[in-house]
């Protein structure tokens, strides 16, 4: 068994596509096919069933994918643990981040890449509202962190990292704060503060329309910290991802017949149109144990 063998099957187990897996692995079709057949004939059995058009993974390809996710990673980072102690250089990556998404979702993954990849450097920049995949196709930055997975593009390797529920912040001494929803009646009667930059602000509002509740915001600003601080002494209540919390005092609280949420998403350039190091970070992340949303506390 070949570490190429292993590259080729995990492009084909992300896309299912024989020619879209070729194109991500460098080689042709036929020469990726062979490649998966030998792969099968020394495991001893086979990883995708092949009905026509459609192409699945066997429970052994299944099983397999994980392990040789692994395993590919860390050859990865030997690999650039030896390319980078040999050019004796670090690598400075510029990654756009959405304003909207906090830094507790993703301090312990950056200390986890730092350690994994000790030559990277990081340099993260806030993307304008208007950024997205478009900035990582032209070359503006080696990968973004968005708040909403961009649509299919083969130019494109998308990688979802968590789900968050949009939730009602409020001072863990508000009112409402004993209830675990609240009405949207209810939060037509308090002070509402506007976060100009979420990405749910039209949803939000349509949701109280619909029931012919009009919302009034008494404050509205794009500045995340300043809604932030204000909700926690009690100003008011906020619409707020649920792990975007970056301020002591906030809880959360779910608001009745209200289901909305966000995908967090990294994107990057695929296949071998970008550094190294950077589709090492996508490996790293799609290994990580990302938080998952935690029920409301009364």
């Amino acid at each position: 068994m070949e570490l190429n063998q292993i590259k080729h099957f995990l492009n084909l187990s992300e896309t299912l596509n024989f020619t879209e897996a070729a194109r991500l692995s460098g080689v042709s079709q036929p020469s990726l096919t062979k490649s998966i057949r030998r792969l099968e004939q020394e495991l001893g059995g086979a990883l995708l069933y092949r009905d026509g058009k459609d192409t699945r993974l066997t429970a052994l390809g299944r099983d397999l994918q994980g392990e040789f996710t692994r395993v590919d990673a860390i050859f990865e980072i030997v690999r650039e643990l030896a390319d980078r102690s040999i050019a004796g250089r670090s690598v400075m990556l510029t990654i756009g981040v959405a304003t909207t998404i906090a830094p507790g979702l993703f301090s312990r993954f950056w200390a986890h890449v730092l350690e994994q990849l000790p030559m990277v450097e990081l340099s993260l920049e806030p993307l304008l509202p208007s950024e997205g995949e478009a900035e990582v196709l032209s070359g503006k930055y080696d990968l973004c962190i968005l708040p909403e997975a961009p649509q299919e593009n083969f130019k494109l390797e998308i990688v979802p990292l968590v789900y968050e529920r949009v939730k009602l912040a409020m001072a863990e001494n508000y009112a409402l704060v004993d209830q675990a929803q609240i009405t949207p009646e209810q939060i037509a009667e308090e002070p509402y503060l506007d976060r100009i930059h979420c990405e749910f602000r039209s949803q939000f509002i349509n949701h109280f329309k619909d029931r012919n509740i009009v919302m009034r915001p008494r404050i509205q600003t794009e500045r995340e910290d300043w809604i932030q601080s204000m909700v926690a002494n009690g100003l008011g209540i906020s619409a707020m991802p649920e792990h975007s919390i970056i301020v002591d005092g906030i809880v959360t609280r779910s608001v009745t017949g209200l289901e909305l949420g966000r995908h967090v998403t990294m994107v990057a350039v695929s296949g071998s149109g970008n550094p190294r190091e950077v589709r090492q970070i996508l490996k790293l992340a799609k290994l990580f144990d990302w938080v998952k949303p935690k029920a409301d506390v009364v």
